[in-house]
């Protein structure tokens, strides 16, 4: 099954209001569909990414670097092809200082993953299976969890609790919930609307998005403890992230979750080795694709740390349902929060009783529909 052509396609939709998490605010839903072309007739097509500022940039490296050095070359080897994307030696402004480097490296790991997760959708296509059958074949569902509870202008504690009903009304089992904007107090008073709203037995993790200092974290941490949280999320801000997560872990009382910060497996190493955190959710859509994804995993599952994925539930069911360590997969219920996700596949996944059931069909299972990719081109 070679290689003949990869394409790879920008899309953009401006959000009907903006949305804010701890640390960010966002205006825009991006994403690129990657399509691999084989000469046995097979197309593998995935989308995934949410880059903004570099979407061009990665755009470039796809079509400039990776399309001719992989054409020609089985798609059925797929670690090779995912190494030779790597050790490419490529002109993107690199200065060979490490900081200054940073966002390079980061586009090119980002379209390594485009390429590779659209591999992936093409050898599910040509072994009839899918994909998360491929990687390991673990579970048939996994639990779903809404991401929500975004600062957004007016929002009061009756929106609070109406926007967590909902979510359980949808029969998801929880809810990713946006702190570090406000004081500890006050979004400790939110997260207690959202559990008096939905009771115990409904999930509840805190995504701080980098907001706090450890000290801030760790006094969140102690504050909420009678609210159940399941997880603090990327708690810390970016500078500090090796000392400051061993702050939290040590100093609160709530798991900690980081990683989608990290574009590799090793900068997740460090993260698990170094006994950081209780939970790792780097994004395969970002950080090389299901390859390098799998690899993390394995490692993380050696020192007894949980997988979980940001965001882009349409890639991260398979990877989650292949591994036994898996937390949850997570999606925006809100169409006005990620329209992409409502209108790109023509099907989505089952969500029944807490659970998103996976696709039967090869590959990822998700057939995007080409009206919504024309519309939305960003070129």
């Amino acid at each position: 099954m070679n290689i003949t052509r990869i394409e790879i396609i920008p899309l953009k939709r401006k959000l009907e209001e903006p949305f804010s998490g701890g640390t960010y605010r966002v205006v825009n839903r991006y994403t690129l569909v990657t399509r691999v072309y084989t000469d046995a007739g097979i197309v593998g097509e995935v989308f995934g990414g949410d880059e903004d500022l570099h979407q061009d940039r990665v755009v470039s490296v796809v079509r400039d670097y990776f399309e001719p050095l992989l054409v020609g070359l089985d798609a059925r080897n797929p670690d090779r092809l995912w190494n030779l994307m790597f050790r490419k030696n490529m002109d993107l402004g690199n200065r060979s200082i490490h900081t200054l480097d940073l966002s390079n490296h980061a586009v090119k790991m980002q379209a390594i993953a485009c390429v590779d997760m659209a591999i992936y959708d093409a050898l599910g296509k040509y072994y009839n299976v899918p994909v998360y059958k491929l990687l390991g074949g673990c579970y048939g569902r996994v639990p779903i969890i809404a991401i929500g509870g975004y600062y957004q202008e007016g929002k009061n504690a009756s929106d609070i609790r109406e926007e967590i009903l909902y979510y359980k009304s949808l029969q998801l089992c929880g809810v990713k919930f946006k702190v570090g904007r406000e004081t500890i107090d006050e979004d400790v008073e939110r997260v207690r609307l959202a559990r008096q709203a939905v009771g115990e037995d409904f999930v509840i993790v805190v995504d701080a998005n980098q907001g706090w200092t450890p000290e801030q974290a760790i006094e969140f941490s102690r504050k909420a403890v009678p609210l159940n949280i399941r997880w603090l999320e990327e708690p810390v801000g970016w500078s500090d992230q090796l000392d400051g997560l061993r702050m939290v872990r040590e100093g609160g009382s709530i798991d900690v979750t980081a990683g989608q910060g990290e574009i590799s497996r090793f900068g997740c190493r460090d993260l698990v080795v170094h006994g950081r955190v209780n939970v790792l959710n780097v994004d395969v859509t970002i950080a090389g694709g299901v390859t390098e994804w799998m690899k993390i995993a394995h490692m993380a599952e050696h020192f007894h740390v949980k997988m979980a994925h940001h965001e882009e539930a349409q890639v991260a069911l398979h990877c989650l349902a292949a591994v036994s360590h898996s937390t949850f997969v997570e999606i925006f219920p809100n169409p006005k929060r990620d329209p992409m996700w409502f209108e790109l596949p023509r099907e989505q996944p089952r969500v029944r009783d807490g659970y998103m059931e996976l696709p039967d069909k090869p590959g990822f299972g998700i057939d995007l529909n080409a009206d919504v990719i024309d519309q939305y081109r960003a070129e």
